[in-house]
């Protein structure tokens, strides 16, 4: 005569790999890091002085700020779209190189421009 034995199989809890809590620390450094640089950048510039007049002059501040809030993620979607197509065709050498030729641009506009109105 056989015999059927029960198994009870009791939910495991997986310990998380060194890859996993490597991609989660990966994922918080970079999100905080963009958040940081962002929230900073964007303090007191136009957009923000904007969105600060379109809610004093509104009866309605929350559609102010999900119109504004939505129009800050379509153009973040739009640079990090562009960002990556650019990344993917570029060397991070060249991508390095062309940035730094673009800042140095627009700082010599800037400082030209503060010397012909003064």
């Amino acid at each position: 005569m056989t015999s059927i034995q029960s198994v009870e199989i009791k939910p495991t809890q997986e310990t998380p790999t060194p890859a996993d809590k490597k991609a989660n620390l990966n994922f918080w450094s970079v999100f905080s890091s963009t958040f940081l640089t962002i929230f900073l950048a964007e303090m007191g510039d136009k957009t923000q002085l904007s969105t600060l007049l379109m809610s004093a002059e509104s009866q309605s501040p929350w559609i102010v700020f999900l119109g504004s809030a939505t129009a800050l993620i379509a153009t973040s979607l739009i640079g990090v779209l562009i960002g990556r197509w650019v990344a993917r065709r570029l060397s991070p050498k060249i991508l390095n190189f062309a940035v730094a030729l673009l800042l140095l641009f627009i700082t010599s506009l800037l400082i030209g421009d503060v010397i012909t109105s003064t």
